[in-house]
């Protein structure tokens, strides 16, 4: 079965820095379009993050500030988190699509405070 299972999140102050993980099972990453989505309490879900291949997009609330990537040896994607700021705080989740169905991780809490 297909799992994507997540870690790295936690608590940072404003500045800091944090790398989430996601490691794939049952799926190849290499090949897929993956992303990082977040989610704050009361509010959508939002896209942070996107490769296809060597392709990223980022929206411009973290557009220079966050970095995804990918390591095929480990099927593995992971996101770098740089100068957090207290409205990145939400539950991460990290997405692959399937051919016939999308795969989600099962979120980690990043939360970002003085």
């Amino acid at each position: 079965q297909v799992q994507l299972v997540e870690s790295g999140g936690g608590l940072v102050h404003p500045g800091g820095s944090l790398t989430l993980s996601c490691v794939g099972s049952g799926i190849a990453l290499s090949l897929r379009k993956l992303g990082w989505y977040r989610q704050a309490p009361g509010e959508q879900r939002e896209v942070v993050a996107t490769i296809t291949g060597n392709n990223t997009t980022y929206p411009d609330s973290v557009k220079g500030r966050f970095a995804i990537f990918r390591d095929n040896a480990k099927n593995t994607v992971h996101l770098q988190m740089n100068s957090l700021k207290p409205e990145d705080t939400a539950v991460y989740y990290c997405y692959a699509a399937g051919f016939s169905r999308d795969y989600w991780g099962q979120g980690t809490q990043v939360s970002v405070s003085p």
